[in-house]
């Protein structure tokens, strides 16, 4: 990789940034490096659903999007497989009836260069490439694309763990708010029937199952009704 491409690689900040912001920063150093490319994109998919994540120039966009509609084409194959696909020229090629014949007549495209994630989590897909010219990519802009495919990668796989991370403090958040909730409500009960903790529980569990609500929406109707100026705890059915 040249020298400056690399060095423009290394500064590209992960922490704190959008991964949409990242990944066209990404896409454009892609274009400015890679010999041949005309336009280049980077496609993301999770499960199903398949979507360009950043995209320099439409042609790329334009046949990423020919490619989610039919399901097949190099972005999504080599996001799929792992495999990098090249295809020298498109108005030959065999492996994507759907898809070559509608990119080279629609879009004027004739080459693609699409390399994948090589690290792929719950977040698979690939960089992708392309020129209006047959055999435009060489063993150097090969060799290229699979290096930057890799900050893309860490890129994806860093905004995928602050996902998780992120998901995991709200259940946690969301866990304790509902223990201060019922704990509150075993207060009240307590108090109410002069009775022991796993008594107040009993209580509040059969009100749950009675009511078909869950334990926590059932504590907080009966702090709700303790904290109202004037009125008693709500009595659950028991």
């Amino acid at each position: 990789m040249p020298t400056d491409a690399y060095q423009a690689l290394s500064r590209v900040v992960l922490v704190g940034r959008e991964l949409d912001e990242v990944l066209q920063e990404v896409c454009q150093i892609a274009l400015q490096a890679l010999p041949g490319a005309e336009s280049t994109s980077i496609t993301l998919m999770r499960g199903d659903s398949a979507w360009t994540a950043a995209h320099v120039g439409d042609m790329a966009d334009d046949a990423d999007h020919l490619q989610y509609e039919s399901g097949h084409g190099p972005c999504m194959d080599a996001g799929r497989t792992g495999l990098l696909l090249v295809s020298n020229d498109l108005a030959a090629e065999a492996r994507w009836p759907d898809y070559a014949p509608r990119v080279v007549e629609e879009l004027g495209i004739r080459s693609s260069l699409s390399a994948p994630l090589p690290f792929q989590g719950s977040t698979i897909g690939g960089l992708n490439n392309y020129s209006s010219r047959p055999g435009a990519f060489t063993r150097e802009a090969v060799a290229m694309a699979e290096e930057i495919s890799a900050h893309v990668a860490v890129a994806v796989m860093n905004a995928d763990a602050h996902a998780v991370a992120t998901a995991q403090v709200g259940h946690l958040t969301q866990a304790l708010e509902s223990r201060k909730v019922i704990d509150m409500a075993l207060g009240i009960l307590m108090s109410a029937h002069h009775c022991s903790p796993d008594q107040a529980f009993t209580i509040l569990s059969r009100a749950s199952q009675n009511r078909n609500q869950k334990l926590r929406e059932i504590a907080a109707v009966i702090v709700r009704s303790t904290m109202g100026a004037g009125s008693g705890p709500a009595e659950p059915d028991a």
